[in-house]
């Protein structure tokens, strides 16, 4: 029989129990003592692995470092050779310290308007220099398609501002595109400012993308053309691709000025692209208006109905608003075609014959003018944007081959050029009104309501091409006289505003720096300066928004 003791059996059954719980512990304690080791040795084999290199493979790092340095020292060196054209050039000795000096006070004045423009306003089209706020009243509203900086960005190149240029070319590369465009925009400004501006650029530094871009803005103004006769509507909603006319311009018609304007931007985008698709465009237009009755034998009426290429209204002729830039557009077509374009030629020769039979008076005091025509009867009054035809009669001076006629038109030209000259010089401020008129009570002064001044260029433009093809001292003296007086009366903290009254400074200001101010007025400017073979008028033509394209030794398309 087997004896038990009970006082011991509980003791062994505790003892047995924690021998047990140690062995357990221990058991896991080693098992997680393997995973973990057995987890470091595989993060360490992982580790080796990465550090193998596999024949060719440490070759093959190196090279792509290699290329990726090598393309990143490429694009720099063509961002400095770029910019290295946009250095300051050197001028003539002969050019003489004064007109250095003048040089820079212009340079001065645009980077005062372009630093108010970029401080307040950057990527919107314009600013308000005064309360420094961006001018949704614009021309293209408050869309922010950065027309000041397309307008500019010529003009600093020109100007040698190295570092404005390229704040202005960065910008455009990366973020200007139409579709930012939004609500109805203006063919012609779209096109004089944004096509002009951008193909301008392309001619200046050779860049593509400039190209490209100019391209996007031209093919969002096709449907525009859509018309029986080829002549464009004025406006284009960016959203429906609807085209429209203004209510105002005599019903509904097309302008003339603005579908007159277009030639100079399109054949030049076809002859950089190969595509002739916009050269066809302009063609067109100029044939419905070759066919078109003129008036006085080479006049053309400020209005057309473009289904029927019919004249509107009661022929109203003017070299002022509404009609300008389709004549200096004609012969400016002549010229950038190496004067291969006859039938602009044709056009503009008929138009100055016609314009001086029937446009050009002269005043009581002497002061020859142009004036406008309205059913056949002068308006005796002169724009401001008139003045531009002081220019447009210098050039025609230039490649007049008959000795008499050159005489003739360019005796018009400085006389003319000295009548604006003269709406300056009768005011407070010295800077001409928007329009002056001439009766038995007014001689080159302006009625009570066209009396404002909106940084126009027109003046100052004139007086550049009369010392470019002249070569006559006093033109330069007032084009000094005029940008002294802008930069005393319009300059403000944050740019440059326009007057509201020329002739009485305590009428305020408009509080808008206009984008063709820093694209024209002081493009002219600077240029008058500078040597003649500077953006030489051999080698370039100027749009109607001062954009510079070459003149075209091969066919276009």
């Amino acid at each position: 029989m087997k004896v038990v003791n009970l006082k011991r059996g509980p003791l062994l059954a505790v003892g047995g129990s924690i021998l047990l719980l140690f062995f357990i512990i221990y058991s896991v304690s080693s098992s997680s003592s393997t995973e973990i080791t057995r987890d470091i040795r595989l993060r360490s084999i992982k580790d080796e692995r990465t550090e193998i290199e596999f024949p060719g493979q440490k070759e093959e790092r190196k090279r792509e470092k290699f290329v990726k340095e090598e393309k990143k020292k490429e694009k720099k060196e063509e961002e400095e050779e770029m910019l290295e054209k946009v250095e300051k050039k050197p001028q003539k000795a002969e050019d003489g310290d004064d007109n250095e000096r003048k040089r820079e006070f212009v340079r001065e004045m645009m980077l005062h308007a372009w630093y108010g423009y970029r401080n307040y306003t950057w990527g919107y089209n314009e600013i308000r220099p005064v309360s420094k706020s961006p001018n949704n009243q614009a021309i293209f509203g408050g869309t922010k398609m950065a027309a000041t900086i397309i307008d500019a960005a010529d003009t600093l190149w020109i100007m040698g501002l190295k570092k404005e240029y390229k704040q202005a070319r960065d910008f455009i590369q990366a973020n200007f595109s139409m579709a930012n465009a939004q609500g109805t925009l203006s063919v012609f400004e779209t096109n004089i400012r944004f096509v002009g501006g951008l193909l301008a650029l392309r001619a200046l530094t050779g860049e593509e993308f400039y190209t490209e871009k100019a391209q996007e803005v031209a093919d969002a103004l096709l449907p525009a053309f859509n018309t029986p006769t080829g002549i464009s509507y004025s406006n284009i909603n960016m959203q429906t691709k609807a085209a429209s006319n203004y209510g105002w311009a005599n019903g509904g018609s097309s302008i003339l000025s603005e579908f007159g304007s277009i030639h100079l931007e399109f054949t030049y985008l076809s002859h950089l692209t190969g595509k002739n698709v916009w050269v066809n465009k302009v063609k067109k237009i100029r044939e419905t208006l070759d066919k078109a009755d003129k008036i006085d034998g080479g006049l053309y009426s400020n209005y057309m109905n473009p289904k029927t290429g019919r004249w509107s209204g009661q022929n109203h002729v003017s070299l002022g608003a509404l009609g300008d830039s389709f004549y200096e557009y004609l012969i400016k077509s002549w010229v950038q075609t190496s004067f291969k374009d006859d039938q602009a030629r044709r056009m503009y020769w008929d138009a100055s014959d016609a314009i001086q039979r029937k446009m050009v008076f002269t005043s009581k005091s002497g002061l020859r003018f142009v004036a406008e025509l309205k059913g056949g009867t002068a308006d005796k009054k002169m724009g401001h944007l008139a003045c531009f035809c002081v220019g447009m009669f210098a050039l025609e001076a230039k490649y007049e081959k008959n000795e008499t006629r050159k005489e003739t038109v360019m005796q018009l030209a400085e006389d003319l050029g000295h009548t604006c000259h003269e709406s300056y010089m009768r005011t407070q401020s010295q800077i001409g009104p928007e329009m002056f008129y001439f009766n038995d009570y007014d001689d080159a002064t302006s009625k009570r309501s066209e009396n404002g001044y909106i940084l126009r260029p027109e003046v100052i433009e004139g007086f550049f091409y009369l010392w470019r093809i002249t070569g006559k001292e006093k033109y330069r003296d007032w084009v000094w006289s005029a940008i002294n007086a802008i930069n005393k009366n319009c300059r403000v903290e944050a740019g440059f505003t326009g007057l509201s009254n020329v002739y009485n400074l305590n009428q305020g200001r408009d509080d808008v720096q206009q984008s063709f101010f820093l694209a024209e007025t002081l493009k002219y400017a600077y240029l008058t300066f500078t040597p003649n073979s500077e953006m030489s008028l051999d080698e370039w033509v100027f749009n109607t928004e001062a954009h510079p394209f070459p003149i075209l030794k091969d066919e276009v398309v």
